[in-house]
């Protein structure tokens, strides 16, 4: 799946995912390849990416935390996540 991930100041990451687990407002939750399509607001915490490989841009690699070769992390104040034809955008602050 498609994993775009937006604050306001710009695009911090966009690539083929395997899964990625977001801080929901009512608890921590996974999203795989093919979920059904949702909508959910998120509140302060990590977003754990994980991927077969990573292309993290220069200007904002130094937000991510590598974990491994295969997942990193981002820490994030609040925002809004959108699941819809295999493709997860998340918008945050």
């Amino acid at each position: 799946m498609i994993l775009e991930i937006v604050s306001p100041e710009s695009k911090l990451f966009q690539g083929e995912v395997t899964s990625v687990t977001l801080p929901g407002v009512a608890g921590s939750f996974q999203i795989l390849n093919h979920h059904a399509p949702i909508v959910a607001t998120l509140k302060d915490g990590d977003i754990k990416i994980a991927a077969t490989s990573f292309k993290l841009d220069k200007e904002v690699a130094g937000k991510f935390t590598k974990i491994n070769e295969q997942t990193y992390t981002i820490a994030i104040d609040s925002g809004t996540i959108e699941m819809k034809d295999n493709k997860v955008i998340v918008l945050v602050d």
